[in-house]
């Protein structure tokens, strides 16, 4: 993991033209695994760099290694930010804190959905259109963080074509009509002001907390599912899962092949 991040100009959210197309006036820099290791560097002096693995030698899709290192940059940043919030959501989860109001209109509230147990039971007790509805969000935030439109409308690339790694797109300059404007990224505009110096500083330590919050992340999920597995988290009141951590959907759905899927091991 630690060799799949290289530090680019920023992935924040620059200022670009306010024409209804603006475009990137800077020359086109794919990383290299040069950049990788002076990343490391900074990332960690003590440690450096460090690759175990043939990946930033490999050629996705026949696309290129610097093209396939941008893929990894971004899907290194990505999974960091989704680390992140699980991290924090599993503690929430596992302590009984909760939204206060409903969570369908049918009358099941949080509260019925945090007695369930641990945060495996939680989202297995969740109903299934609320499922629904997170993957039909998810694969939103994909589908806008991907599309070309979407990039240039916000003066930006493919993060595989020279774009900044971990950059998601503006809704406001794509035209999306939504009733709140925030974006995802930044939403309350903190970063706007930050100097370069302090936006590079919050890159690195972006990252670091990323990888920490992965590793954090699965072993919550590993103790909830074997006890005892993390000697380290022994001491904490995490509540067992019967069930399987990585399936999205579980019978209690009824949906079409959610058994097949579930038998399925590799």
């Amino acid at each position: 993991m630690l060799a799949l991040a290289s530090f680019p100009a920023g992935f924040a959210p620059s200022t670009v033209p306010t024409s209804s197309a603006p475009t990137r006036t800077a020359l086109i820099h794919m990383e290299t695994v040069t950049d990788l290791e002076a990343l490391a560097n900074d990332l960690n002096p003590s440690l450096g760099y460090w690759d175990p693995t043939p990946l930033t030698d490999m050629d996705f899709w026949g696309q290129g290694t610097d093209a396939t290192i941008g893929w990894l940059r971004h899907a290194e940043i990505k999974h960091g930010r989704v680390a992140m919030a699980a991290f924090v959501g599993f503690i929430f989860g596992s302590n009984g804190i909760h939204f206060p109001w409903d969570l369908t209109t049918s009358g099941i509230s949080f509260a019925d959905i945090a007695a369930a147990g641990g945060p495996g039971d939680q989202f297995d007790a969740l109903p299934t259109n609320s499922k629904l509805s997170l993957l039909g969000a998810i694969a939103f935030l994909e589908l806008w963080s991907e599309n070309a439109y979407a990039l240039k409308m916000s003066g930006e690339k493919h993060y595989m074509r020279g774009g900044k790694p971990g950059f998601y797109p503006s809704f406001n300059k794509g035209g999306i009509p939504h009733p709140v404007p925030f974006e995802l990224f930044d939403p309350f505009g903190l970063s706007k002001s930050a100097t370069p110096e302090k936006k590079q500083k919050g890159l690195l330590m972006e990252i670091n907390n990323g990888r920490l919050a992965m590793i954090g992340i699965m072993g919550f999920v590993s103790e909830s599912k074997v006890p005892g597995s993390v000697p380290v988290l022994s001491g904490f009141d995490i509540k067992p899962y019967a069930g399987e951590p990585m399936a999205f959907f579980s019978a209690s759905d009824q949906l079409p092949f959610v058994d097949a899927m579930s038998n399925f091991h590799i």
